[in-house]
């Protein structure tokens, strides 16, 4: 069992915003149309940026973490999120769909191999198409741990992350009453899937804002209204797939898996104060990946945007070029 922290080299700001090279609407199973762009050196090193949520959807940002003139970047807005259509669907949209289509994507851009880069969510799907595909990925650079365990989803909607943010969770538990918020996560998923539309956004808005409430280890006092077509698709999915535990054959099954990828080099970036993510996780996956290194950084908490935490994703990008 290990426990140690790799320091990391000098920070390095994020890279300004490129524009894609190519974009286009790639079709894949079940009728879904995915968005996929890619930026940078079309001869350059192959990585695959994967979004949290789910549902959460790729965004300008996310190219500012590879430098142009070296890495060949691929984003994509995975099933029913940000232009992939059709818009919110849950119908056909599950982990394994998911890592079918990042193969499909992968063959379609004639790459052998590449690196996978990412969060939260991001960060589970990274793993689970990995442990399937060890052959593809050279090196995973994952951010927020989150492992998909029943442990994870009862500390962020059972009671654990509201011990510190009692005010968020009572706007987010309160549109419930008390008889069903025992269980969150159900509650919701019958008000998101209401025929009345008004319902769906209010308790789409409610989903998606507790988990923007606690992103950042600073929260902006105007956070401002999340948009409704934004709303819908990041709660619907991403409650579809809580419901469902993630589709994995197991709680605790990218943990048991974790031999498959013994041999592949990673890097964890953990906010110390992530409340969505805590570090126990990382910290876990770490001790039983002997490849892998991990970068505590003091002063942050979950979100992508955090100061310390995207200069040390650059920072690796930087050194593993």
């Amino acid at each position: 069992m290990r426990n140690s922290e790799s320091q990391i080299g000098a920070s390095r700001p994020l890279y300004p915003v490129i524009q894609p090279y190519n974009y286009r609407m790639m079709a894949v199973t079940g009728n879904h149309v995915l968005y996929v762009e890619e930026c940078g050196n079309p001869n350059g090193i192959p990585v695959v940026v994967l979004h949290g949520g789910p549902g959460g959807g790729c965004s300008p940002g996310m190219r500012r973490f590879f430098h142009p003139d070296i890495y060949r970047v691929i984003l994509f807005d995975q099933r029913g999120c940000g232009r992939s259509r059709p818009h919110a669907s849950i119908t056909d949209n599950t982990t394994w769909d998911l890592v079918a289509d990042i193969e499909h994507i992968r063959k379609e851009l004639g790459i052998n191999d590449w690196i996978v880069f990412g969060g939260s969510w991001g960060a589970t799907l990274a793993l689970v198409y990995a442990e399937t595909h060890p052959n593809r990925v050279k090196h995973l650079v994952l951010r927020g741990v989150f492992m998909m365990t029943q442990a994870e989803l009862k500390w962020f909607y059972g009671g654990g992350a509201a011990a510190f943010f009692p005010d968020e969770w009572d706007h987010f538990a309160g549109l419930l009453p008390a008889e069903e918020q025992h269980d969150i996560i159900e509650a919701y998923a019958r008000r998101l899937e209401s025929d009345n539309e008004d319902i769906q956004i209010r308790f789409a808005r409610a989903w998606t804002e507790w988990e923007s409430a606690l992103a950042a280890l600073e929260q902006s006092p105007n956070r401002g209204t999340v948009p409704a077509s934004y709303a819908l698709a990041f709660a619907k999915i991403e409650n579809h797939y809580f419901r469902n535990a993630g589709f994995l054959r197991e709680d605790g099954q990218i943990f048991k898996d974790l031999h498959k990828i013994e041999n592949i080099p990673g890097s964890i970036v953990q906010g110390r104060y992530d409340m969505i993510c805590p570090p126990h996780t990382a910290f876990r996956l770490h001790e039983h990946w002997p490849a892998s290194r991990l970068i505590t950084i003091p002063s942050a908490g979950h979100s992508l945007s955090e100061p310390g935490i995207s200069s040390a994703l650059v920072t690796i990008m930087d050194e593993l070029s």
